[in-house]
């Protein structure tokens, strides 16, 4: 697995290995019943076509994401230099709407913040629930 600091408390992991812990995530989120929710910060393709951001750019949207998670939430590629992810772990109270909604809302400001403005212009937040089936322990 390959991965690189942010900070004192993130690393960062390559798309391989983001994926390989969000398919762990997915299993214990459906045994143990929890909804699991995945952040996405999408890169949008630049007046000439292109789609990624070079490194110091990754670097500074890596920093102001970790801002945005708890220390036990997995960050990294999703799609390397076009998604970046975070991996929400625990479900949250309220309805599923309404907290994706706020975690998007919390994210897109603290990525406005701190990130120069030809970044931001091309950035995409979304939060997806991830339906987890139940597992039925009778089977």
């Amino acid at each position: 697995m390959s991965a690189h600091r942010t900070d004192r408390r993130h690393e960062v992991y390559d798309e391989d290995s983001f994926r390989h812990f969000l398919a762990i995530e997915r299993r214990r989120a459906e045994r143990s019943g929890r909804s699991l929710l995945l952040l996405l910060v999408d890169i949008t393709p630049d007046s000439e076509g292109d789609g990624s951001i070079d490194a110091a750019e990754a670097d500074a949207l890596f920093a102001a994401l970790a801002t945005c998670v708890r220390e036990i939430e997995v960050i990294g590629w999703y799609r390397t230099g076009r998604s970046a992810g975070a991996v929400l772990t625990q479900g949250a109270n309220g309805p599923p709407p309404d907290v994706s909604r706020r975690i998007g809302e919390r994210v897109a400001g603290a990525l406005s913040q701190r990130l120069p403005a030809r970044v931001r212009a091309r950035l995409e937040v979304r939060v997806l629930q991830l339906q987890t089936r139940p597992k039925n322990r009778y089977a």
